[in-house]
């Protein structure tokens, strides 16, 4: 659920040997070929009570203002039933499918029909025609990089629109959001059981797929690794990005103009959450091509997990602190605010240069500085199903030197910050900072079971090197 990323450890890889090597074992990464006991009940856990959590949190703040406990009291006194909280919550609606319909039509044009020209005027970024990693099955993809460019347009056409053609309110998300959950659901499932369905009749490239014979595992981790329709709709960087991402800003905007309309300012704390996760939505587009080197791109098969979790989870539980000061605006004090700015531009700066200095060692196959110094590494090798050997760096320099994913230490710095702006009256706007640390502590976990199955022994060796993960001296 994805919109937050890791890249794999620092490698520079270069294609040595196409043959099979019988001195060395063959290694393979991606998901589980197999499925344990507790991988498959977390797996129905999650396909069962995911989206009533979501369901369970917006309906709280439509009906309940927020509260997580008064549903469960109400429901536990008898005072109201099942029904009473079901019949009070809106219904799919014509206006929110059109809506949506359109939102999404119109991503997939500006991702699929209109190539990237913010690459031709803007120093620095990275965009149009980019290479991704090599899959297991050996394949290297290329990607039309194109994200800053549709996010742009997009949110020029929505300031045009609330300050010019007033063709719609700019409320519109607000107030049909419980409406456009149930269209965003609709997708979600529809492509995840497209997905899992094409992975059988007509796959992308079959050797990049993974069949547990577990049913539920498979719609939900996916089997293809890189599902496409055509030459460039590519199902992982489009759900991943777009619509979820792009949206993630409008919707916070939305929340600002409810804001200015029920109250007739829009505070202080509302800013705030608008900025610091704006920086991270723009960061996000920004790097793109970097992301084609991610834990999701480069690991992760695409089915329930990204396909509903990108559509429902991420625009819908990753606004929840906008969400919440609509209800229950925020004036903070200014030693507040400040501090709370400073929190979140200090973890972004960590994360973005924690993940700068990878890629610049990545970039000059190691022959660049960090920190001053000429960057220590540890040399290792992988095999891909082919048997095609490659060789990679893991970087062991600078904030890499701290902790084996000190990016993710900068993420979760950032995250906080949105919480706090909140305040602490309700626990709502805390989910976000919970669930951000139980997704990337995971992550860690996940990342780095695949990383020994892929290295092996030289694995071993990074991590004897950088011992902790996220917390320098303490985990």
């Amino acid at each position: 659920m994805a919109a937050h990323q890791e890249k794999k450890p620092s490698e520079e890889r270069k294609r040595r040997t196409a043959q099979n090597d019988t001195g060395t074992a063959q290694v393979q990464w991606g998901r589980a070929w197999e499925v344990d006991w507790f991988s498959l009940a977390s797996i129905l856990f999650l396909l069962m009570f995911a989206p009533l959590i979501v369901y369970y949190f917006i309906m709280s703040c439509d009906q309940y203002q927020c509260s997580l406990i008064d549903p469960l009291v109400d429901l536990f006194t008898g005072k109201k039933h099942l029904s009473d909280i079901w019949d009070k919550t809106p219904t799919l609606t014509y206006r929110a499918a059109g809506i949506y319909t359109l939102w999404v039509a119109f991503q997939v044009v500006l991702y699929v029909f209109l190539p990237d020209f913010c690459h031709k005027f803007l120093p620095g970024y990275v965009g149009g025609v980019q290479e991704g990693a090599v899959t297991p099955a050996g394949v290297v993809n290329k990607y039309q990089i194109n994200g800053l460019q549709a996010w742009i347009i997009t949110h020029v056409l929505w300031f045009a629109n609330a300050y010019y053609f007033h063709f719609f309110s700019p409320t519109i998300i607000f107030d049909n959001w419980i409406p456009l959950l149930w269209c965003a659901n609709i997708l979600g499932y529809a492509v995840s059981t497209f997905a899992m369905i094409k992975s059988y009749v007509f796959p992308t490239n079959a050797k990049d797929c993974k069949f547990t014979g577990n049913f539920f595992y498979d719609y939900m981790m996916g089997i293809e690794f890189n599902p496409r329709i055509g030459k460039w709709f590519d199902f992982k960087l489009f759900f991943n990005g777009r619509p979820g991402i792009v949206a993630w800003t409008l919707i916070n905007l939305s929340y600002a103009a409810k804001q200015q309309e029920l109250y007739g300012q829009v505070t202080n704390s509302m800013i705030l959450v608008n900025v610091l996760q704006g920086i991270y939505v723009l960061d996000f587009f920004w790097n793109e091509a970097w992301y084609l080197k991610t834990i999701d791109i480069c690991h992760d098969h695409f089915g329930w997990y990204l396909g509903w979790g990108d559509c429902v989870w991420l625009p819908y539980l990753y606004t929840l602190q906008g969400l919440y000061l609509v209800y229950h605006p925020v004036q903070l004090g200014v030693a507040n605010a400040i501090g709370i700015l400073m929190l979140g531009l200090i973890g972004y700066y960590i994360f973005r240069m924690t993940n700068h200095q990878k890629d610049l060692f990545r970039r000059t196959n190691g022959n660049c500085k960090i920190w001053g110094k000429k960057p220590e590494y540890i040399e290792c090798s992988y095999m891909s199903v082919d048997g095609t050997k490659y060789y990679s760096k893991l970087l062991t320099s600078g904030f890499w030197g701290w902790a084996r994913h000190f990016n993710y230490t900068g993420d979760l710095m950032g995250s906080l910050a949105y919480c706090l702006a909140c305040e602490f009256e309700h626990i709502l706007p805390y989910f976000y900072i919970v669930y951000m640390t139980i997704l990337l502590t995971h992550r860690c976990i996940r990342d780095e079971h695949r990383c020994f199955s892929k290295y092996g022994k030289d694995w071993k060796r990074y991590t004897t090197a950088v011992p902790y993960r996220l917390i320098p001296g303490i985990f």
